[in-house]
């Protein structure tokens, strides 16, 4: 079974607050496993606390972020790629993963294509070190050029990186996630869990109505849509879970991009109950 962890971009500000390894404390009483590093700067105290974690905790450090060039998130790779191998060495950690593409790449499939063929040389550099670049999709990746998703032409162009499936993502592209885990099996490494959640037309809208145009009250209905917690909305993780599994899944990181002004720690935990409900 998948180790189960938190993306800490949740906690972030936590993190800021009162350093890594006072949330790592936080996310074991949680009874969360793993933790995926990312949206922090990965300063040397920071990886200290990440270290002492490892030790004195337990923490499974699953994954942490990296970027080709800066700007981006964690380690740039061009200038830190010995620093990222060392890191991955002293906190047990065996995958690194790109967040997104840059926006230029996401224009036309030429872009897409030179953007991946300039991965394809880290991803294969950091196999040879133990450690497995992965990338996060988004609902653009469901682009099509042509007879090809921004999917098809990354796994074939750089071959050497594998996937962090982002099912809420590819459910908002348009994509069954079923069918996109057994399209891309074997390659489906890290698998973020985030509920798709659809809120109710809210009734300040219909009070405004008059005030709107009809193309701002329209955006208001096209756009209820919400990130949720694990089993918070309509996704069917009692099939989705053992299907991810199936495609080579070897972590599961709670994710929530936004809880919409509660506690991202309530949020968690709401997540982890879910998921212990069913099994996992």
């Amino acid at each position: 079974m998948p180790v189960l962890g938190v993306q800490l971009m949740m906690l972030r500000d936590r993190i800021e607050a009162d350093g890594m390894f006072r949330v790592l404390e936080q996310v074991k009483e949680l009874d969360v496993d793993a933790v995926e590093v990312s949206q922090v700067a990965m300063t040397d105290e920071l990886i200290a606390d990440l270290e002492r974690g490892t030790k004195e905790l337990g923490t499974d450090v699953g994954a942490m972020s990296a970027a080709l060039q800066a700007p981006g998130n964690g380690f740039i790779l061009a200038d830190e790629f010995d620093r990222a191998v060392e890191v991955c060495a002293r906190t047990g950690c065996r995958f690194l993963r790109i967040g997104m593409m840059p926006f230029e790449a996401m224009v036309s499939q030429e872009a897409c294509e030179a953007w991946a063929a300039e991965v394809e040389p880290y991803a294969a550099r950091l196999a040879e070190q133990g450690v497995t670049l992965c990338y996060h999709n988004h609902h653009v990746d469901l682009i099509r050029f042509g007879e090809e998703r921004i999917f098809d032409l990354v796994r074939r162009v750089a071959p050497s990186l594998n996937f962090e499936v982002d099912l809420h993502w590819v459910q908002r592209g348009g994509m069954a996630p079923l069918d996109m885990l057994e399209a891309y099996t074997g390659v489906c490494k890290l698998i973020h869990l985030k509920d798709f959640r659809v809120i109710p037309f809210p009734a300040d809208a219909l009070a405004r109505r008059a005030e709107m145009t009809q193309q701002e009250f329209y955006d208001v209905f096209t756009n209820l849509v919400q990130f949720a917690e694990v089993g918070q909305g309509n996704m069917n993780w009692p099939r989705l879970l053992p299907a991810a599994e199936a495609a080579g899944a070897e972590y599961f990181f709670i994710e929530q991009d936004d809880t919409y002004g509660r506690d991202p720690v309530t949020c968690i935990a709401e997540s982890r109950a879910y998921l212990k409900s069913i099994g996992y």
